[in-house]
């Protein structure tokens, strides 16, 4: 696959350079933060070859690319300017003050620990492998060997309070030398030391709690976070000629003791909290609790917040040795992998089939966006036995009392991190995942989903038909008055590459925007500078007044229609300020798309200097085979 291609494609896309805010990745996902989300043409995304879903969730626009996000992301950052360190700060600062509380602490959790996933689930899969040599007396812990391979294994968890450091101050923009030094000094020897000797500690006569911070997830991302407030606070008000040493050591005679004195016990004993409580639940029936997060862990999964579960998965691991929660949620990865199965047996659709097969594979893996965005989701049915075959196979796991010994994406290479002296529990684990992928598999062939017809065979079978839909020519009339401006020189490539359909611009000299056709609106935006309407006829239109202009939140724009309503031409639908709308700094160059361009042989703009409300814009060409 040519993933420079296909990044071109996304970001235009997804609206041009210009409307991307900032972007991140997360195992599987693109999340991009848009300034104006009109001008991603979703459709057109998901149609992509090597896009397999595309979601809104929580303010990001996500392109779910699967197995080879990184090497697109990477694409992206050659072949446009979106991730350049200027333009990810200037997004980054807008972007926490925006969108809901829920939404941004997802977010801020998912890039904290997205970057690590993989490296993680690599030396999960090794420590896990160790366990089984050791339980069958392949190895010896005495052994140089296994001192080796363990010390690989488990330094990544050792030291996971640096590399969170590292993530942690990228995320919130802080010097990364300096969180990592922060982190340090939780494990210096001086400090364990003092902790391991069990007596009182003081700094400035005030109490210090001490802990073992080795592993720990919460108390070193508190600390980043405060830190790289403070740094953005000191710079202000220090003088640029001896802030770069000063302000690093203002942070670090700070925040290493208030984060030994506050932070560390605060983040240690939240994070124990909120494991105890989850397993306090398994405790009181772990056959219910099993059940309930094999069924849901995908629905949660979908929506983005299982992330909020993946701190306590690894704190559990850090702090106790091992996790009793996490083995149900590899029963929903298996159900939804035996649905994909199902579907992959019973459709006809060869297209359909083919993406059936190779996500069951993937998914088999632990990857499960392409089963479930492309194959169970969407047919709905197969969705719902996956959810049932998960709560099945998670209630039998859950009764098991199945342990996870390191971290991992729940999957075949994973299944050793189950494994734990004497194997305790991990027979359920292999029956529960079982039972999960062969009831899922089951059910959905048993129930059924609405098989697509494969597009070739349903050519063959009405040769008179044709791929489109536009059966006549049709005039579409200029909405507003003012001079022509080709499409191509508009100031934005998501119109000026034609990636949202064809069409031509005006710059505006009345503050008017009028129904083109009869027809009915079927998008009415809350900010007002964007109008979606169908004519009577078919023809698809986007009038988007301004560029950027959603950031203006509606101001300078009076709205007359609703989504639904039935237009005429002529009708005003929106009146805008055109004086106001350029003093704050907006251009009014207004683009006319014809979204669905693909259903005619030609869209031919009108080759004139200016036009008046209601004269001839653009014409609209109809295949001749489908003409009468």
């Amino acid at each position: 696959m040519n993933y420079e291609s296909l990044a071109k494609d996304i970001v235009a896309l997804v609206g041009g350079e210009k409307n991307v805010k900032s972007l991140v990745h997360c195992a599987t996902r693109l999340r991009f933060t848009l300034h104006d989300h009109a001008k991603a043409n979703k459709t057109k995304l998901e149609h992509l070859n090597g896009v397999i879903a595309v979601k809104e969730s929580g303010g990001q626009l996500q392109v779910v690319i699967g197995n080879m996000v990184p090497e697109v992301y990477q694409a992206i950052g050659k072949t446009s300017s979106i991730l350049d360190d200027a333009k990810k700060s200037s997004a980054s600062s807008s972007e926490e003050k925006k969108g809901n509380p829920f939404g941004r602490a997802i977010d801020i959790v998912a890039s904290i620990f997205a970057p690590l996933l993989g490296v993680m689930a690599g030396a999960g899969i090794l420590k896990g492998l160790l366990l089984i040599a050791t339980n069958f007396n392949w190895l010896e812990q005495t052994d140089s060997t296994y001192v080796i391979l363990f010390a690989a294994s488990d330094a990544l968890f050792y030291f996971l309070p640096v590399l969170l450091a590292v993530t942690t101050a990228r995320k919130f923009e802080g010097n990364v030398f300096t969180a990592v030094t922060i982190a340090g000094a939780l494990l210096y020897p001086s400090i364990i030391e003092l902790t391991n000797a069990e007596t009182s500690v003081g700094f400035f006569g005030i109490p210090v709690t001490l802990m073992t911070y080795s592993s720990t997830v919460i108390p070193i991302i508190l600390s980043v976070i405060v830190m790289s407030k403070l740094e953005k606070l000191f710079n202000k008000f220090i003088h640029q000629s001896i802030k770069n040493f000063v302000t690093p050591l203002l942070l670090l005679v700070i925040m290493v003791p208030l984060t030994l004195i506050v932070f560390g016990p605060i983040g240690v004993n939240v994070g124990n909290a909120i494991a105890d409580g989850l397993l306090a639940a398994f405790s009181f029936s772990p056959l219910i609790a099993g059940a309930i997060l094999g069924a849901s862990w995908q629905l949660l999964v979908i929506f983005g917040v299982h992330w909020g579960l993946v701190p306590v998965f690894i704190n559990n691991v850090a702090v106790y040795g091992q996790d009793g929660i996490k083995p149900a949620a590899t029963a929903s990865v298996f159900a939804q992998t035996g649905a994909a199965l199902g579907v992959f047996l019973k459709t006809k659709n060869k297209r359909l089939k083919a993406l059936a097969g190779s996500s069951t594979i993937t998914a088999l893996f632990g990857i499960t966006e392409p089963t479930v965005y492309g194959v169970t989701l969407p047919l709905k049915r197969p969705f719902i036995a996956g959810i049932i075959g998960g709560a099945v196979g998670g209630a039998i796991i859950g009764q098991a009392g199945t342990k996870a010994f390191a971290s991992g994406a729940p999957g075949l290479l994973t299944l050793p991190i189950f494994y734990g002296p004497g194997g305790e529990g991990f027979f359920g684990l292999i029956l529960g995942i079982t039972a999960s992928f062969v009831i899922s598999c089951v059910l959905t062939y048993i129930l059924g989903f609405k098989d697509p017809v494969d597009e070739e065979e349903q050519a063959a079978e009405t040769p008179q038909q044709t791929t489109t839909e536009a059966i006549a020519d049709e005039e579409i009339l200029s909405p507003l008055e003012g001079k022509v401006v080709p499409l191509s020189e508009v100031n934005d490539p998501a119109f000026a590459s034609e990636a949202m359909g064809k069409g031509i611009a005006i710059d505006p000299s009345s503050g008017r925007v009028v129904a083109p056709v009869n027809g009915k609106i079927t998008v009415a935006f809350q900010t007002k500078h964007a109008i979606g309407l169908v004519s009577d006829q078919g023809a698809e239109i986007l009038i988007h007044v301004g560029l950027d202009t959603v950031q203006l939140d509606g101001k300078h724009f009076s709205s007359y229609i609703k989504q639904g309503d039935e237009v005429k031409v002529g009708d005003l639908l929106v009146e805008f300020d055109i004086a106001k709308i350029k003093e704050a700094g907006y251009q009014t160059v207004t683009p006319i798309i014809i979204t669905n361009t693909g259903n005619y042989q030609n869209v031919e703009p009108v080759q004139v200097e200016s036009v008046h409300e209601q004269d001839t814009l653009l014409s609209l060409v109809a295949f001749e085979s489908n003409k009468a």
